[in-house]
Formats: C-alpha cells, sequence, structure tokens
C-alpha cells in the first residue's frame, strides 16, 4: 500500500477542467516528480491533497484511509505538510521565530517528542539557514525564503512532504544543497511529492515521475522513461 494515493481526481471549475481523472501515489520515503507545463494542474492537485480544494470526483488516501471530509487543518495534523508557489511566510519574523511557530503548533497536539527550541534549532541547521537564523525574513533573498518555507513544514514533523517549486531563486549551489538535504530527508523515512520546473534537480533526486499536461497524467515511471518518452518531450522536454 503507497503512503499516499490520488484515485481519479477530477476538478471542474464551472466549465474548465483542471484535473482529469488524475491516477499518481507516493510509495513511502522517497522523491516522487510531478511535472508538466505552467497550468497543468500541479498546484490543483497540491490543493486536492492538502483539502484546501474539494475534488469535482476522486479520492485521496494516506495510508489506504479516505480523506473525503478532513479538514486541512486535520490533515496536517496526520503528517501532510506543503509550500506554496508563492511564498507564503512571516515576512516581519526572524527565520528562526518562522520555524519555531510551526513547532510550537505541532508540539500543542503532539506532546511527546523533543523540546520546541532544540526542534527549531535543528531544523534551521539542517536547511542551511543557521548565518542568518536572526535575520527577519523579508530582508532575505527568495532562494533563502523559500528554504524557511521547507523548514517551517519539516517543524510539523509530516510524514509526507508537497514541495512546490522550492528550488526556485536558488543559485546552483544552493540547489545543489537542496538537493543533498531532499537525499537526507528521504533517508529518515519522509515521502516527498516534488513539482519543480528544473529538470536537471528532479532527475537528479526522483525514484518516480508523473507527467501533467491539461489536468491529465501523459506519462508515469522513472526518470530514465519520463525523458525517453515522446509524448513528455513534445509536451514538456523539448523534442530531440
Amino acid at each position: 500500500m503507497a503512503l499516499l494515493e490520488v484515485r481519479g481526481v477530477t476538478v471542474r471549475f464551472g466549465g474548465v477542467t483542471a484535473l482529469d481523472g488524475v491516477e499518481a501515489e507516493v510509495a513511502g520515503a522517497g522523491v516522487t516528480g510531478l511535472i508538466g507545463p505552467n497550468g497543468a494542474g500541479k498546484t490543483t492537485l497540491f490543493n486536492v491533497i492538502c483539502g484546501l480544494q474539494a475534488p469535482t470526483s476522486g479520492r485521496v488516501l494516506l495510508d489506504g484511509d479516505d480523506l473525503d471530509g478532513v479538514a486541512p487543518h486535520q490533515r496536517a495534523r496526520l503528517g501532510i505538510a506543503r509550500t506554496f508557489q508563492r511564498l507564503e511566510v512571516f515576512g516581519s519574523m526572524t527565520v528562526r521565530d518562522n520555524i519555531r511557530v510551526a513547532a510550537e503548533v505541532h508540539r500543542r497536539h503532539h506532546r511527546d517528542g523533543p523540546p520546541v527550541e532544540s526542534t527549531t534549532d535543528s531544523i534551521v541547521e539542517r536547511v542551511g539557514l543557521g548565518s542568518v537564523a536572526r535575520e527577519r525574513v523579508d530582508s532575505l533573498p527568495t532562494g533563502h525564503a523559500r528554504l524557511v518555507e521547507v523548514g517551517r513544514a519539516l517543524a510539523g514533523q509530516p510524514r509526507i512532504l508537497l514541495l512546490d517549486e522550492p528550488s526556485s531563486g536558488l543559485s546552483e549551489e544552493e540547489t545543489d544543497a537542496f538537493a543533498t538535504l531532499l537525499d537526507d530527508l528521504i533517508v529518515d523515512g519522509l515521502g516527498i511529492l516534488l513539482v519543480e520546473h528544473d529538470v536537471e534537480l528532479v532527475m537528479r533526486v526522483c525514484s518516480h515521475i508523473h507527467v501533467l499536461d491539461f489536468g491529465r497524467v501523459i506519462a508515469a515511471g522513472d526518470p530514465g522513461s519520463i525523458q525517453k518518452d515522446e509524448l513528455v518531450r513534445s509536451a514538456y522536454l523539448g523534442a530531440p
């Protein structure tokens, strides 16, 4: 049984079909890619998984349990965390305080585990933000602010992490460090669903990839098979 399963999810907005019978899954510890052109429906699928968007039809299952009717905050408590394509951080707060807030919320509902302060310090260092921990987030470059958002998601001790274009704004060196971070996280048993336009990063870190185009999954498989798929090359990766 997969950790996360998306089964036949369709989302319609009036006469527009944003998702059309989407089937996808995150098997467990590892990075699963979700790629496709702008407007393909990737963020809409994230919203369905997190409970921010009700599907017109279809189901989302976590560990085999149907999440129909489960509110977003309840899904977060069950272990689903995410970042956003458009940055969602507390700009007037420091890097450390952004992450500490999430750690405190998690501790309020899960009283076991390490103290909030040690959890916060550990995550700040893990995502590579120790040198700017006391800086206000709105004073940081976009790449660093995205790492704050990742750190805040990790502070909720998720079982599955949805990352929406996390490398946007990162330099080449920072992207390499981020790939290493993802490798470390899956060793700890975290399941990750990654939306990303940096194809080189996707091919490097993902063990399985789903490709969306016009709301439909047009291909799914390992990185090698996706790179060779003629339909994917035509729709997204570019013809030879």
